[in-house]
């Protein structure tokens, strides 16, 4: 007696989502992540803008966009923004676990270089992407 042979195929999987729906998704997170950061910062809805280096109007419009499609085309420059924001917040996460040291720290003069007095804050609200790195490396070299 001879066992018939049975061809077991998989299931095709799903196309992968193409390179620009990725993107598109991962802004949207990204600016999400934004409004929690801007929040915990207490940020008004201009200075949110002024870190992303956009209008007000543009930032309401792209919140709107990726609360109902879940999708956002950003610029590049505006993805470098949200990159060294986030790298900030979660700088200042580790190296102040309360949320009442991370804001004393933003809204606070600083002595030290490169702040020379200057409030950290108002650093990053210089609206310049240098500005956003320079803060972000101070914190990057705090951490060791």
């Amino acid at each position: 007696m001879q066992l018939a042979t049975v061809e077991y195929r998989l299931p095709e999987p799903p196309p992968p989502a193409s390179n620009a729906d990725w993107i598109a998704r991962r802004n949207a997170v990204g600016l999400r992540e934004m409004v929690v950061i801007a929040e915990q910062w207490q940020l008004t809805q201009e200075q949110l803008s002024r870190l992303l280096g956009t209008a007000s109007r543009t930032l309401l419009r792209w919140r709107k966009q990726a609360d109902d499609s879940g999708q956002l085309d950003l610029s590049g420059d505006t993805v470098e923004r949200m990159s060294y924001l986030l790298g900030i917040s979660k700088a200042l996460q580790i190296l102040l676990p309360t949320p009442a040291n991370r804001l004393l720290w933003l809204r606070n003069p600083n002595s030290g270089p490169p702040f020379n007095g200057q409030v950290p804050l108002d650093r990053l609200l210089n609206g310049q992407v240098a500005d956003l790195f320079v803060v972000r490396q101070v914190l990057d070299a705090a951490r060791g």
